[in-house]
């Protein structure tokens, strides 16, 4: 695959018009349809838009924004699919159903040619799931971005148990050529990123369930003495909570219903009222207009607490993937702080603070509540035993 591959994006929300805005940038050809007529035309406009503010910002030329704009070919519906069939690439991003991504690519491979290499930009299903409704499933590969996807620079790339290496290795090759930082990443529940940043969103929840401390309070701990750009409210509240609760309970179930990722019953029940953040107006936040936002408990020996629990379980987290071989320490690293935007890799993060006081962090919890939620990751014991560094 090389600069002259036509590009097929199936699904024009905005994801996909993300998608499809990188490959045109990048000078392919792009094929863009969505089963809504209306989403197909909005995603044109969208398209137009956020070309015209690459040149507004001296990142795109005139001509270059014209040109990628030309590159682009709207398919109004998905009734017929056969517009595809020119495509070397399809990168599917329809909604995060698994049976709707099965038919999907089923239809999809009755059209594309047999050299046709099909992606899913799945967050957190199965990989092996989706490319078992091929008769060809070794040309399916996962190439999750993350959204907004022309902004931020992670891709993680899932091969499936049955996905060729070869094809695997040329659509990397292909995504870095696309300004991207591509990590790879196992085809287990959430991958890396949706799985490694459960904690920030669930043991949050969890503390505030407690008692602990309110929205505010726990926000600011993670941003002023912690360093993350947001905290864990506000960004619930900004991805959408039904976004965020889809994905945590579908690691919890992919993994068997593992405690380290148990849904809180308090986000269910927001997301069943309908207040899911920003988008409605409402969540753990009131974004209404005149509305004031609740003052956090600036306590520092409270906000210490907070970020010392909420983190310890991330370092295991990261720990934990590194373990069952999720991905490689380094590519955790880069994954956590390209796709997320932690303040440090937590594996390094572990280091600095020690990762026998991570130990003994995880070991207390697991004292008090006596649940496996808590259980120390074998990396983290090791790394104690062996007196080395997390990242090996």
């Amino acid at each position: 695959m090389d600069q002259g591959t036509v590009v097929g994006v199936l699904g024009a929300g905005a994801m996909g018009t993300g998608i499809a805005q990188v490959a045109l940038v990048r000078g392919h050809r792009v094929v863009l349809a969505d089963a809504r007529p209306d989403a197909a035309e909005r995603a044109s406009e969208t398209l137009g838009r956020a070309l015209a503010r690459e040149v507004e910002k001296g990142r795109l030329t005139p001509a270059a924004a014209n040109g990628a704009h030309r590159r682009l070919t709207i398919v109004r519906g998905t009734e017929d699919l056969a517009p595809f069939a020119e495509c070397g690439l399809v990168i599917e991003a329809v909604v995060e159903d698994l049976g709707v991504k099965r038919e999907s690519f089923r239809r999809l491979e009755d059209v594309v040619t047999d050299e046709a290499v099909l992606a899913t930009n799945t967050s957190s299903l199965s990989v092996a799931s989706i490319a078992g409704a091929c008769r060809r499933p070794e040309r399916v590969v996962g190439v999750h971005f993350f959204n907004p996807a022309p902004v931020l620079p992670l891709v993680e790339i899932v091969p499936a148990l049955a996905t060729s290496p070869a094809i695997a290795i040329a659509v990397r090759q292909l995504v870095d050529g696309w300004g991207k930082t591509t990590v790879l990443a196992s085809d287990t529940p959430g991958f890396i990123v949706n799985r490694v940043a459960r904690p920030f969103y669930g043991e949050s929840l969890r503390l505030l369930d407690e008692g602990l401390a309110d929205a505010a309070t726990i926000d600011w701990a993670m941003r002023a003495i912690g360093g993350f750009r947001m905290g864990p409210f506000e960004l619930m509240d900004f991805i959408g909570l039904d976004v965020n609760y889809a994905v945590t309970r579908s690691v919890y179930e992919a993994t068997f219903h593992d405690p380290r990722y148990r849904p809180s019953l308090t986000q269910q029940r927001l997301v069943e009222a309908g207040r899911l953040g920003r988008k409605t107006g409402l969540g753990f936040y009131d974004y209404a207009e005149g509305a004031e936002r609740p003052a956090a408990t600036e306590d520092r020996a409270l906000g210490e607490r907070i970020l010392r629990r909420v983190l310890a379980m991330l370092v295991n987290e990261a720990a934990d993937a590194v373990y069952w071989r999720v991905a490689s320490a380094a590519d955790v690293e880069i994954a956590m702080t390209k796709g997320v935007n932690y303040p440090r890799g937590l594996l390094a993060w572990g280091d600095e603070i020690g990762a026998d006081v991570i130990l003994e962090e995880m070991e207390a919890l697991r004292e008090t509540y006596r649940e496996d939620r808590y259980r120390p990751s074998l990396h983290l014991m090791q790394a104690v035993r062996d007196e080395r560094s997390l990242l090996s």
